[in-house]
């Protein structure tokens, strides 16, 4: 935060930017939608328990409605089939909304090089934070999550409807 103005301090006063609380506020309280397909889901699923227990950062409330999340958590191999369901929960998502890319497969298709594996779900839509490995521990989740949480925090408010955030959008043919 920054400091109080001269003559701004004492009891019962607070000094700070308007955008510094939003960002502080989103970021201590993102709500995650988990897509998991395999083991990463299950790593996962470690993260959300009570030896890692990711609720310590404000993102206890697991959203399985992409109309009331705005963290996207992409786990584990993705079909190229689906990748419109994908995009579609992605799309269905209010703004402002945040993807995390964890594991190999979800980040650059993993040891799958195949026709039938997404080769990075960058391919559909846009992501903010990668978690590699394979799985990746539950560690390096959290360490994504706060990643994310820093990224969230220096946002400005008014990032998404800036024209490079639109032309981001428009990139992945997104409106």
């Amino acid at each position: 935060m920054a400091d109080a103005p001269p003559g701004v301090q004492g009891e019962g006063f607070f000094a700070g930017k308007l955008s510094d609380v939003v960002g502080l506020a989103r970021a201590n309280s993102l709500w995650p939608l988990p897509f998991a397909t395999s083991c990463c889901g299950i790593e996962f699923m470690a993260t959300m328990a009570s030896h890692y227990d990711v609720a310590r950062f404000g993102s206890e409330r697991m959203s399985f409605s992409p109309r009331q999340a705005d963290m996207l958590l992409v786990m584990g191999t993705i079909a190229k089939k689906m990748a419109p369901v994908l995009r579609q929960v992605y799309e269905q998502m209010a703004e402002p909304r945040w993807v995390i890319s964890v594991g190999a497969c979800a980040c650059s298709g993993g040891i799958f090089d195949t026709y039938s594996v997404l080769q990075g779900i960058d391919k559909v839509i846009p992501v903010d934070v990668y978690v590699p490995g394979c799985p990746p521990r539950p560690e390096q989740i959290l360490d994504g999550i706060l990643q994310l949480q820093e990224l969230v925090k220096n946002e400005s408010v008014r990032r998404r409807s800036s024209p490079e955030y639109v032309e981001l959008l428009a990139s992945y043919n997104i409106k």
